[in-house]
């Protein structure tokens, strides 16, 4: 991409708006979560049927989200992301719309595409940011998404109460959603291919970099997905909770990541990628300790809170190793998605299957080992530490010194 000088006052905004368009982003999957059950009803579909119709969601994404640079190569950054993000926020609707199984997995796998797509266009473009400015912004975009996931559940979560048709909402939601993603889109930065850039492959195997870095990344999904998913079966069934507590365990686990998220930008910029996702991990792993030795419901939630805490911050990293990590960011920043959505489709039904075999606490006892190769393996990030330090010096004759 050119590199190109952008005004102070431009690159503030371009951060807020594309802080907004990750808000837009995970408001769509907060809305489409709070009514599975509907289209599961909808659709007369018995738990395997439905499971099977939504792993086409990462399949999806991982088919298409290596278009997403070509994408922005030919149409430039500004234009790639106002397109894809609006084809995310309206193929909220598709899901409702399906009447069966196969007509259901099609429309999950155009879902799962778009989310992709919009994904890694949206955390490019976020690198692209975070290098102008020479701090570290990705925990904090990544907090907006969660942000927004929590404020899509809340909406989702009264429409199902009011008994309200999906279909009605997601087409309301989707309306409102796409305007705001525009309108965000607004003001992001629009980066230009230079003339004798070669346009990226429309599909290729990741780089060896982003292998490493997804490594990283695939251990914190993991144990995301295990306890969003498990950690209200884990109170009920292991320590007798009631209803609300297990929910309210759930709740608090998604509250502390996103609040440490947003949190954690100042945490990197003062310790470093390295040192924040190794002490992370050192959190996650003594997370692990109170949810597999808790004999009180207060430990146990206690045990999940830190568990958010420690891997909160490790996506975000992940993705910004990788942009900083070669010349082209959004072929590296794909393929760690990849590995990450694949983490999260795997990890609910692999811990449940440790759990019918053995038990939730050995479940979760695999969790445990897997927080701690974010400890050992937290080095590669390196490569984001080294990008900050250099952008600090770039960022010197791209942005103006807005002092008088």
């Amino acid at each position: 991409m050119s590199d190109v000088g952008h005004a102070h006052g431009e690159v503030r905004r371009a951060r807020y708006a594309v802080a907004a368009v990750f808000a837009v982003h995970g408001a769509v999957t907060g809305s489409f979560a709070t009514r599975v059950p509907w289209i599961q009803e909808h659709t007369s579909l018995g738990a395997g049927q439905l499971g099977f119709a939504l792993a086409f969601t990462a399949f999806g994404a991982s088919c298409a989200m290596p278009l997403a640079g070509r994408i922005s190569h030919r149409f430039g950054s500004r234009t790639a992301l106002r397109g894809l993000i609006a084809l995310w926020t309206l193929s909220l609707v598709l899901p409702s719309l399906a009447p069966n199984l196969y007509t259901l997995c099609l429309a999950m796998f155009s879902y799962g595409a778009a989310a992709g797509m919009a994904d890694v266009a949206m955390n490019a473009l976020g690198v692209e940011v975070e290098r102008l400015l020479g701090k570290s912004i990705m925990s904090g975009l990544h907090g907006m998404w969660s942000a927004g996931a929590l404020t899509g559940s809340a909406a989702g979560t009264l429409a199902a109460h009011l008994g309200a048709d999906a279909r009605a909402h997601f087409l309301l939601a989707s309306a409102v959603l796409t305007v705001l993603g525009l309108v965000a889109c607004t003001w992001v930065l629009d980066v230009q291919p230079a003339e004798d850039e070669e346009p990226p492959p429309r599909f290729a195997l990741p780089p060896r970099s982003a292998l490493l870095i997804g490594t990283v990344g695939f251990c914190a999904v993991f144990a995301e997905g295990a306890s969003l998913d498990w950690s209200a079966v884990f109170l009920r069934d292991r320590l007798d909770s009631s209803a609300a507590v297990a929910a309210a365990c759930t709740t608090g686990f998604m509250l502390t990541m996103a609040v440490a998220r947003i949190a954690g930008d100042a945490v990197v910029n003062r310790f470093g990628a390295v040192r924040t996702v190794r002490a992370g991990g050192v959190l996650a792993v003594l997370g692990g300790l109170l949810i597999v030795l808790a004999g009180q419901q207060a430990l146990a939630m206690a045990g999940f809170g830190l568990m958010g805490l420690g891997i909160a911050v490790v996506v975000p990293l992940c993705f910004a190793a990788a942009g900083h990590a070669g010349p082209n960011p959004s072929q590296a920043i794909a393929g760690v998605a990849t590995i990450t959505y694949t983490s999260g489709l795997i990890a609910p039904s692999l811990i449940g299957g440790v759990a019918q075999a053995t038990s939730l606490v050995v479940s979760f006892c695999v969790v445990m080992v897997l927080a701690c190769g974010l400890a050992v393996f937290a080095g590669v990030l390196r490569s984001a530490e080294r990008g900050g330090r250099t952008d600090t010096r770039a960022q010197t004759a791209a942005v103006p010194d807005p002092r008088p």
